[in-house]
């Protein structure tokens, strides 16, 4: 303390250059707060005085003092790093974290204060800008709606835990809320005849083969087959056991005589847990394998997660019924199995042509005829 300066009263303490005030709460916890406040600067007796004596007069009329944490100016990257740390819980940890790492290197150095509608906006706008870029597979994936939205909800979600993390004002994270997700377009038809199956199995390299058979066979997600375990594959009862699924459930899927003879002749190595691999590491990439396949069976416009599509296509146009096809593609609602089981036009008007049977027997329909009025 300088030689001239006043001693702070009882109560009121100095650390650092800031006065902080000390008191009993009206539940009678001993309460340590900083006399920064407002327009004062926490450097004055006085504001340190004034304001524990506005705590002691809220506290005799029987009211708890509202204290305003100082939130600190924290920026995104700061942010990424304790959201990731959270998000390791996470099914979808990976995926989540590829886009958090995405975000960082176009927001890293914003401040989360300065995040507001406008700019989230405007990044959409400009994702939406590049998308409208073909290559010769189609438009670029990353720039395509679901896409934006994806990075979008992984914001928002972000500025929620920040909120309550109080790393931001909940006037910020408002801002950021307030921003609409982008119109998918989720009325993909594109599924495989049987026909085409063939011709894509056949034109799989080695390794690529199998998985393709697994995805037609069962309707399995990617993450989900190439993540598969020999623990879970049951040969002698006939099925697959996943744990772990996308709505974190379990599921259990039939192995048909395809798929057995298939897993039969796979190299099995005691020392890779792992159904599918190459050389004893496990296959976490196929993408350009399965975009070389396409090619070859001269298959356009066709991703891996359409092979589920396929799937639940062939099942329903083969008469199974939709509540059948739902459990085994694993979803919690008819609706999202409805979604990926649209039935294609021609097969609906084979469907329709069951009434020609009643007109069929009997008179033909297909002549006028005229009457006469009496």
């Amino acid at each position: 303390m300088a030689k001239n300066e006043k001693k702070p009263p009882k109560g009121i303490y100095k650390r650092g250059g800031v006065f902080w005030i000390r008191y009993a709460g009206v539940d009678g916890k001993i309460v340590f707060e900083s006399s920064k406040q407002g327009d004062r600067t926490g450097t004055k007796l006085e504001d340190a005085e004034v304001l524990l004596h506005e705590r002691k007069a809220d506290i005799g009329r029987g009211k708890q003092p509202e204290i305003k944490k100082t939130i600190p100016n924290v920026t995104f990257k700061t942010l990424s790093v304790e959201y990731l740390k959270w998000a390791k819980r996470q099914r979808s940890f990976r995926q989540k974290e590829q886009v958090v790492r995405q975000l960082v290197t176009i927001f890293g150095a914003y401040p989360l204060r300065a995040f507001n509608s406008r700019l989230l906006e405007q990044y959409q706008t400009e994702r939406m800008e590049n998308g409208r870029k073909y290559t010769k597979s189609g438009l670029i994936e990353g720039n395509k709606p679901a896409t934006i939205n994806r990075h979008m909800a992984t914001i928002k979600h972000m500025f929620t835990k920040a909120m309550e993390w109080e790393l931001v004002e909940e006037e910020a994270a408002k801002k950021v809320r307030k921003v609409k997700l982008l119109e998918e377009n989720n009325r993909r038809l594109r599924y495989l005849s049987k026909e085409e199956c063939r011709a894509l199995v056949n034109a799989c390299a080695d390794h690529l083969k199998p998985i393709v058979i697994m995805a037609l066979n069962t309707g399995m997600r990617r993450g989900e087959i190439l993540n598969l375990k020999w623990d879970n594959v049951d040969m002698r009862h006939g099925f697959i056991l996943l744990d772990r699924t996308k709505n974190g459930e379990r599921r259990e899927i039939p192995i048909n005589e395809t798929l057995r003879g298939t897993l039969l002749h796979l190299t099995r190595r005691l020392d890779v847990s792992e159904v599918f691999h190459r050389d004893g590491r496990p296959i976490r990439d196929i993408r350009e394998a399965f975009a070389g396949a396409c090619r070859r069976a001269k298959i356009r416009d066709f991703h891996f997660h359409d092979l589920r599509h396929t799937f639940a296509s062939q099942l329903i146009m083969a008469g199974k019924d939709i509540t059948t096809v739902k459990e085994l593609l694993g979803h919690k609602t008819l609706t999202m199995t409805l979604r990926y089981a649209h039935l294609a036009p021609s097969h609906k008007a084979a469907a329709v042509d069951v009434m020609d049977d009643i007109f069929n027997e009997g008179a033909d329909y297909t002549k006028t005829r005229q009457f006469e009025e009496k």
